[in-house]
């Protein structure tokens, strides 16, 4: 039991989000560094390095320079384990973002210097306030041209509706960039430019009415500082770690992840406030990590990862107990037992096979159709973990097949890659064509792309003129009503992949007529009901 404990005390699990370009991936790597998971990291926006990202392992993020998938990367630091979700920026894959979001027990937000806080940080961020989980503020891009500090502090706090408290401070800024005040060790960290030599040299300074400190960064830039921190001081409140876990208070850090700025300071700072895997609710009780029983839950599945071998991988949470390889465990969902013989831990494509993995990890299963997301598995206990919804989706077309000899391929490529969350799929109830919706309009391109290069099967689409797609609940399945409604709605009616039916209106106005029109039937927008 002891062990145990140690284990669990030791991991933290986190997602960065942000908005596309801010600087997410380069961060991801740079942490990387740290923990020496790699040796050099690939500059993502360079095209003359041919390496690309560590976390960026699909072909068509490659040639884009976008993540569209979450990837998942572990590593070693001052003998913390540390869960790496990096997930996709860009708001087509929100979806994939908001599901990441259920897995991990705190985030780090990273905010451009120079565009501040932009629209889907704002999105990722509210589900984060609402499900109170704790979040770091990691301000990048120092060394170009930017907002004020205090400019920026007060923008997180309006526009994200957070309390931030700064941890570290800037010196300066742009071309003027002298480096950081740690507010948190009091130390400063110099800039020199030279990403080799940034990582080590910080000057301890307790005491910034010192003369060491004029030296150091001359005399203007000095006093600049000590009214800054003196301002600072008096405006934002002082740290309080319970604070900050229950998701009331948000310390801000700065620095330049492309130049390994600033990152080991987030780093020390986060393994020593940021919290151990936390407890979660499932639909009959509340599940504590230190519980001696696993449960887990699966949160994505991902298909060929290895394009060679058509694998399929689930990729579980471990909430409770200890995950053992080769050992059943209860599919809650079918109401049977597996075994693993070969879970997976990670390092974005490099995978190991591990024998034990404890809360907070992330273990991947190879699965040959199982799985759907928000399954749970469990050492015998009938319970399920509430909170991975499917949400409606906002674009519609139909799907083609472009080459009748290959339906066989189109038809398992589309099954796999609906499992895997990346779209949904609808069947209309009058002539059995498929539909396919997504939350942003770039997954067409990634279906069509990955359903060729993966599957060999060649699709196209047809416009579809669909407002919303909504789940349909009728109070009692059996009443005139809902008969009438399906035979006025029937071209309207198709039934999504776990045969739920599904009412896809036209416009918002037709939606509204028929809510009022059948009082007794519900419409919902997320799957999750």
């Amino acid at each position: 039991m002891k062990q145990h404990l140690k284990e669990i005390n030791k991991r933290r699990t986190f997602g960065i989000v942000s908005h596309p370009d801010a600087g997410k991936t380069t961060l991801t790597e740079k942490l990387l560094l740290f923990g020496g998971a790699i040796q050099e990291a690939g500059a993502v926006k360079s095209n003359k390095i041919k390496k690309g990202a560590t976390s960026d392992f699909m072909e068509i993020e490659r040639q884009r320079g976008i993540s569209v998938a979450t990837s998942v990367l572990a590593f070693e630091y001052k003998d913390i384990k540390i869960n790496i979700l990096d997930t996709p920026g860009h708001k087509d894959f929100a979806e994939d973002t908001f599901r990441t979001l259920t897995a991990v027990d705190s985030v780090i937000v990273v905010i451009d210097v120079a565009k501040g806080v932009e629209e889907q940080t704002e999105k990722l961020v509210e589900v984060c306030r609402m499900r109170n989980i704790p979040m770091i503020v990691f301000i990048n891009k120092l060394d170009r041209e930017g907002k004020d500090a205090f400019e920026l502090l007060d923008e997180i706090e309006q526009k994200l509706n957070l309390t931030v408290t700064p941890l570290s401070f800037p010196i300066g800024m742009g071309y003027d960039f002298k480096g950081i005040y740690n507010i948190w060790e009091k130390n400063v960290n110099l800039f020199t430019g030279d990403p080799r030599r940034d990582i080590e040299e910080t000057v301890e300074i307790s005491d910034l009415e010192s003369k060491e400190l004029d030296e150091l960064i001359g005399s203007k830039h000095a006093n600049d500082l000590r009214e800054e921190l003196e301002l600072a001081q008096g405006v934002y409140p002082e740290f309080d770690r319970d604070a900050y876990l229950e998701g009331r208070l948000q310390p801000v850090f700065f620095g330049s992840a492309l130049n390994n700025f600033g990152v080991r300071e987030l780093l020390d700072c986060f393994i020593s406030i940021a919290p151990p895997p936390r407890p979660k609710e499932s639909d009959v009780r509340l599940v504590k990590p230190e519980e001696k029983d696993f449960t887990g839950f699966v949160f994505k599945i991902h298909a060929n990862m290895d394009p060679k071998h058509r694998d399929r991988l689930a990729f579980v949470k471990i909430v409770s107990g200890k995950f053992e390889r080769n050992t059943n465990y209860l599919h809650v969902r079918h109401n049977k037992k597996l075994k693993f013989s070969s879970p997976n831990a990670f390092f974005a494509e490099k995978k190991e096979i591990v024998d034990v993995s404890y809360p907070g990890d992330i273990v991947g299963l190879h699965d040959t159709g199982n799985f759907k997301i928000g399954d749970t598995l469990t050492e015998g206990e009938n319970l399920m973990y509430k909170g991975i919804p499917s949400f409606s989706p906002e674009h519609f077309r139909y799907i083609n097949n472009a080459d009748p000899m290959k339906s066989k391929q189109l038809e398992k490529g589309i099954d796999q890659l609906m499992d895997e969350g990346v779209a949904q799929l609808f069947t209309l109830e009058m002539n059995g064509r498929k539909i396919i919706g997504t939350v942003g309009a770039l997954q067409f391109e990634v279906i069509q792309y990955r359903l060729e290069h993966e599957y060999g099967a060649k699709c196209t689409y047809e416009n579809l003129n669909v407002h919303k797609a909504t789940w349909v609940e009728p109070e009692d399945p059996k009443n005139e009503e809902f008969q009438d409604f399906k035979r006025v709605k029937s071209k309207f009616l198709a039934k999504d992949k776990s045969g739920q039916l599904v009412f896809l209106a036209d416009s918002q106005f037709s939606l509204q007529m028929t809510q009022q029109k059948y009082p007794t039937i519900k419409f919902h927008f997320t799957s999750e009901f």
